[in-house]
């Protein structure tokens, strides 16, 4: 199983309560409603920031 950081953790977190506030857009600006597109938002944001994150597939 992939290992992740904390930075990582936290970001993912953070996006999932942006997404149940309803306040998380995509990149095109629409409304996430998904649950696996918020995490993959938050990991795309960890991988940016630099944290340990495995890379996409």
């Amino acid at each position: 199983m992939a290992k992740y950081s904390k930075k990582s953790g936290e970001k993912v977190e953070k996006t999932m309560h942006e997404m149940k506030e309803g306040k998380l857009k995509s990149g095109s600006g629409k409304k996430v409603t998904s649950q696996k597109q918020a995490v993959a938002i938050g990991l795309s944001e960890a991988r940016k920031e630099g944290a340990k994150v495995p890379k996409k597939d």
